[in-house]
C-alpha cells in the first residue's frame, strides 16, 4: 500500500470560505446584477400566473360564502373577494413590465400581502357569529390565510433573510388576529406561532434551494467552463443592460477589449492543453483586478472584455495599473504574457449603443497590435500606454 494514502490531509474546512460560497443563498446583498435579473423575471411570472389563478378562484368561493353566513356578513365578504380580485388581476397585467428586483418586490408583496388584509378584516366579525357546520368550516379555513402566505414563500427563489422578514410580518397579523379574538387563549396562541415557525422553516429551505438551484442553472449558462468569465452572449446582455442604465443616469462605463499577444503559438508549440491553463491563469489574474460590480467576458478565443460601470476616463488608469501590477501570467517559456488592448468610455466617446463601445474598443486593440503589441489605447493619451507589461 502507497504510504502516501495514509498521510493524505483533508482539506481544510474554512467557515469564511463556506460563507463566501452559500453567502448568497442568506442575503441578497451579494447577488451580481445578471443572477438579480433572472430572478426578478422569474419572481415576477409567478406572481403573474398565481395573481391570475387568484384572480379568478377568489370570487368564486363567494357561493360558499352565501350559504354559510348571513346577510350582511356573506355580502361584506364578497366585497371583499371582489375588491382582492381586482387587485390580483392587476398584479397579473402589471407583472410582465416589471423585470428588477425592486418591483419584483412590489409585486411579490402586494400578492401576499392580501390574504393577511383579507383575515384582519373578516377576523372580527366572524368570531362573534353563531354559525352553521360550513360558516364553521369556513371561519376555519380563513384563519389559515396567514399560513398559506408563509408556504406560498416556498415556490420563489428567496434567501433565507428575504423570506424570514416576510414570515415575521405575517407573524405580526397573526398576533393582532389573536389579540381581536374576545378571550386570549395562551394555549392556542403558542401552538399557532409553533405551527408558524414550522411552516416558516419548510419556506425557507425550500426557497433557499429553488435560488441555489436557479444560481447554478445560470452559472452553468451564462458562464466560460473553464476561466469562469462570463460567455460572450451573456456579457452582450449585461452590456446591453449597463449601456441603458448609464445612458438613462449619465454616469460614465468604460469598456476595455483585451487580446493575448500570441497566443496561437503557445497551442501550436505547446500544445491545447497547455493553452487553456493559460487562459484560466489569465483570468484569474483579471479576477484579482476587478471590482464586484466589474465583469469580466471571454469574448472569444483569447479575447475577453472588461465591463467596468461607473468608470470615468480618469479613473481607468487606476484600473490599467492594477492589471499591470498583477500581470498576465506568463508563457510556457517562463516570458511574461502581454497583451493588446484596446479602451472605449460611453461619454467621451459619445456612443450611440453598445456595439458602437465595442467597436471602437476594438479598433484601438488592433491598434495596439499593430503598432508593435504589448500596447494600449484608449479614448485620452493617458491611456495610450507603451510597455503595458514590462
Amino acid at each position: 500500500m502507497n504510504m502516501n494514502e495514509h498521510n493524505h490531509t483533508p482539506p481544510s474546512f474554512s467557515l469564511s470560505d463556506w460563507f463566501a460560497r452559500y453567502g448568497e443563498l442568506f442575503h441578497p446583498f451579494s447577488h451580481s446584477t445578471h443572477i438579480q435579473r433572472h430572478r426578478a423575471k422569474i419572481i415576477a411570472s409567478r406572481v403573474g400566473l398565481l395573481s391570475l389563478f387568484f384572480a379568478i378562484t377568489v370570487p368564486l368561493w363567494s357561493i360558499l360564502d352565501y350559504y354559510a353566513f348571513q346577510w350582511p356578513y356573506w355580502g361584506l365578504l364578497v366585497l371583499l373577494r371582489l375588491c382582492s380580485a381586482v387587485i390580483f388581476f392587476s398584479l397579473y397585467r402589471l407583472h410582465s413590465a416589471f423585470r428588477d428586483m425592486q418591483n419584483a418586490y412590489l409585486l411579490l408583496g402586494g400578492m401576499l400581502s392580501i390574504p393577511p388584509i383579507f383575515y384582519l378584516i373578516s377576523q372580527p366579525f366572524l368570531v362573534n357569529l353563531e354559525l352553521s357546520a360550513l360558516g364553521s368550516v369556513l371561519s376555519s379555513i380563513y384563519t389559515f390565510l396567514p399560513f398559506i402566505v408563509v408556504a406560498g414563500l416556498s415556490i420563489f427563489p428567496l434567501t433565507a433573510l428575504e423570506t424570514l422578514l416576510a414570515g415575521v410580518s405575517v407573524l405580526i397579523v397573526v398576533i393582532i388576529g389573536a389579540a381581536q379574538q374576545p378571550a386570549f387563549d395562551l394555549a392556542s396562541f403558542i401552538n399557532v406561532t409553533w405551527l408558524m415557525f414550522v411552516v416558516l422553516g419548510v419556506s425557507v429551505f425550500s426557497g433557499m434551494s429553488q435560488l441555489h438551484y436557479m444560481i447554478s442553472l445560470i452559472n452553468q449558462a451564462s458562464k466560460d467552463s473553464l476561466t469562469g468569465a462570463y460567455t460572450r452572449r451573456s456579457g452582450e446582455e449585461f452590456l446591453d443592460l449597463q449601456f441603458r442604465i448609464s445612458s438613462r443616469t449619465h454616469t460614465p462605463l468604460t469598456l476595455m477589449f483585451i487580446d493575448i499577444d500570441h497566443f496561437k503559438e503557445i497551442n501550436d508549440n505547446h500544445g491545447h492543453e497547455r493553452g487553456d491553463r493559460a487562459l484560466k491563469q489569465i483570468s484569474t489574474q483579471l479576477f484579482k483586478c476587478l471590482r464586484r460590480s466589474d465583469q469580466l467576458i471571454r469574448w472569444g478565443g483569447e479575447e475577453f472584455v472588461i465591463i467596468l460601470p461607473n468608470t470615468s476616463c480618469e479613473h481607468i488608469t487606476t484600473v490599467t495599473e492594477r492589471i499591470r501590477e498583477h500581470k498576465f501570467g506568463e508563457r510556457p517559456d517562463g516570458t511574461p504574457m502581454t497583451a493588446s488592448i484596446g479602451i472605449c468610455e460611453l461619454q467621451k466617446d459619445k456612443c450611440l449603443d453598445w456595439l458602437e463601445m465595442v467597436e471602437k474598443a476594438d479598433e484601438r486593440m488592433y491598434k495596439a497590435k499593430q503598432s508593435g503589441r504589448n500596447k494600449s489605447y484608449g479614448p485620452q493619451t493617458e491611456q495610450n500606454i507603451e510597455n503595458f507589461i514590462a
